[in-house]
């Protein structure tokens, strides 16, 4: 599990950008969305799971500290649309949508891994 205080918890930080489509004892989906020009408040992602990507844009992740760990800009082969990756738990982070799109993706967070 990445650092984590329940107050940094995606969806009490940054509600406008993740909001619950189910949750039980075992998961919790999120409807993840950022809008063209928009920053997702610092926050953390404290279970891994999977991302299915709804729709893409370029975009920007910077730590707690504001050190950039990714910006998808410089990466070569961007992730197609519907596409499926997993993701592991997620320390503080912040997220930048520096693109034209809505960055739109549904997060599957395993609360048993």
């Amino acid at each position: 599990m990445a650092e984590w205080t329940r107050d940094l918890d995606a969806v009490l930080a940054a509600p406008e950008h993740h909001v619950v489509l189910f949750e039980n004892e075992l998961v919790r989906v999120l409807d993840i969305s950022v809008p063209a020009g928009h920053t997702v408040a610092l926050h953390t992602h404290c279970w891994p799971g999977t991302l299915h990507l709804l729709s893409w844009s370029e975009c920007v992740r910077r730590d707690a500290a504001g050190t950039v760990l990714m910006d998808s800009r410089a990466v070569a082969e961007k992730p197609a649309v519907g596409s499926v990756w997993w993701s592991p738990a997620m320390a503080a982070h912040t997220l930048e949508n520096v693109g034209d799109g809505v960055l739109r993706l549904v997060g599957t967070e395993l609360k048993t891994a």
